[in-house]
């Protein structure tokens, strides 16, 4: 008994004094020309003469080491004249510190940027864009507390957008460090569109050098997406949601309650280019239900030094690539033709690549890491494929041997709204890859072995079975540099074919 009461009163005492730990982070861009920003750390209830700061190495969302600390600049401990406290780096993004005495310091550092691209931070003369990642130092073993941000904004600059929330006017706080790191901040002369309504939650896009368009279309068009998406779940589990477009670069990247982006306004010239951006903003929209809340198991808690791997992309990204077709179709933005033109690009991409014969798309999952999410950037990328190609082109057949299989009483759609009643609502977790195919064939009340064949070895798919369920047929042509496919509507097809067909279609 006396035991059990000596360790039950030093658990409480180490539960007690990791609550005492407080972190606050100051961010300032005294001098946005040089490229860089400035960060102080100030952390308080230090129980020990020691302790260890890391940056992190990826950013969830984008599955690839970045090795973010390389870019931290000129870090020093600020401290008292007594205190004999010293820092040493030991590797590119860890710091010991030693010599504690007073249970607290001050940690300050530059991070200098260099590319304009979703994944990093970047600052010039216009707006800073900063990647949590890319920024915040982190406390091993200390995620759990819930750091502060004061942002100091240029003189010059009048917004700040980001996902964080705001306490004071200078002052914003993140429930635990998934949430700092899920929650970009960019500042500059930003310029916002009307703010509007889904669900009674509040939708907005804010952004830098967005360019000259019809935005009352735009926003109209966004609005939709978003209302057509979410109707597919049937539930908002956010207060408020932003789009941030960050300027001209490259790429998109998700979190829980906004999403950052490429933009160009410029852009928006015809309906094929609004198709093509509201394609990826629908895109960057589902993923805030798909992979940030409907997630494989092995995505989380993130491994912010080693990454996660998973199988089940495919699922994340590449089903995220089938619904941004579907949400932009149902949702009266794209047509019939583009519908069927996106897919037919992908299947085009994929069948012309001679890596489907040598890995699956549950390897191109796990090996994005070191192939890219491309699938070109391993060692012989003529042995690799993508899942942002693939997994829509496998989602396509998912779908329709569900349907099939149901009479079209069911769908994929279904599979997505139990796999976020389910593994998130109820159980707070990700699913495994069994509990996904499971999910799929529980949906179909049937087995589904060829199907997860198509994922998980390298076998040809079988396009004629799967597409007739819906009246589809593939046609093939031949150019100079490689074989066309095109997906056309039959016109023999039976009422049951065009049922399961508007079924996806949203008609």
């Amino acid at each position: 008994m006396n035991r059990f009461f000596l360790l039950f009163t030093i658990l409480i005492n180490s539960l007690y004094a990791f609550s005492q730990n407080s972190i606050h982070y100051s961010i300032s861009v005294p001098s946005p020309k040089t490229n860089s920003y400035e960060v102080s750390m100030a952390i308080k209830g230090i129980e020990s003469d020691t302790i260890t700061l890391k940056m992190p190495q990826w950013h969830p969302g984008y599955y690839q080491i970045m090795s973010y600390g390389k870019d931290v600049k000129n870090l020093n401990l600020v401290t008292g004249k007594k205190s004999t406290a010293q820092v040493e780096q030991a590797n590119f993004n860890t710091w010991n510190i030693f010599g504690i005495t007073s249970g607290e310091i001050t940690v300050k550092y530059q991070i200098q940027t260099h590319r304009e691209f979703v994944a990093n931070s970047y600052v010039d003369k216009n707006r800073a864009y900063i990647i949590p990642e890319n920024t915040f130092l982190y406390i091993p073993g200390k995620l759990n507390i819930s750091p502060t941000v004061e942002i100091d904004l240029p003189e010059i600059w009048s917004s700040i957008a980001t996902g964080l929330q705001k306490t004071s006017s200078k002052t914003y706080q993140a429930e635990d460090y998934d949430i700092l790191y899920d929650s970009p901040i960019l500042l500059g002369n930003l310029e916002s569109l009307p703010a509007f309504e889904v669900g009674g939650k509040k939708h907005q896009f804010i952004g830098y050098n967005i360019g000259e368009f019809d935005k009352e279309l735009f926003n109209s068009r966004l609005k939709d997406v978003v209302q057509t998406a979410s109707d597919l779940i049937g539930d908002i589990p956010y207060e408020e949601y932003t789009f941030i477009g960050i300027g001209a670069g490259r790429g998109g990247i998700e979190h829980l309650n906004n999403t950052t982006v490429s933009f160009d306004g410029n852009q928006l010239k015809t309906e094929k280019d609004y198709n093509r951006v509201l394609n990826f903003l629908a895109h960057e929209y589902y993923h805030h239900y798909n992979v940030k809340r409907i997630r494989p198991f092995e995505l989380g808690p993130f491994d912010y030094e080693n990454g996660n791997r998973t199988h089940m992309l495919w699922v994340s990204e590449g089903l995220s690539v089938y619904y941004e077709y579907i949400i932009t179709k149902r949702a009266g933005i794209a047509n019939d033709e583009m519908f069927l033109s996106n897919l037919s690009h992908d299947i085009t991409e994929l069948e012309n690549n001679p890596g489907k014969n040598y890995q699956s798309l549950a390897e191109s999952s796990f090996y994005t890491w070191r192939d890219g999410p491309m699938g070109t950037s391993g060692s012989d990328p003529e042995k690799a494929i993508s899942y942002y190609i693939k997994g829509p082109v496998v989602g396509l057949l998912l779908d329709l041997a569900i349907r099939n299989a149901t009479e079209n009483e069911k769908s994929l759609d279904d599979v997505m709204r139990l796999a976020y009643f389910r593994f998130y609502k109820d159980k707070n977790r990700g699913f495994t890859d069994s509990e996904f195919n499971s999910l799929c064939e529980e949906v179909a009340g049937a087995a589904l072995t060829e199907i997860f064949e198509y994922v998980y070895t390298t076998k040809a798919l079988n396009y004629d079975k799967y597409l007739s369920y819906g009246g589809l047929k593939l046609e093939k042509s031949e150019s100079s540099e490689k074989t066309i496919y095109q997906l056309t509507i039959d016109n023999n097809a039976s009422d049951r074919q065009k049922e399961i067909l508007n079924g996806i279609v949203g008609e």
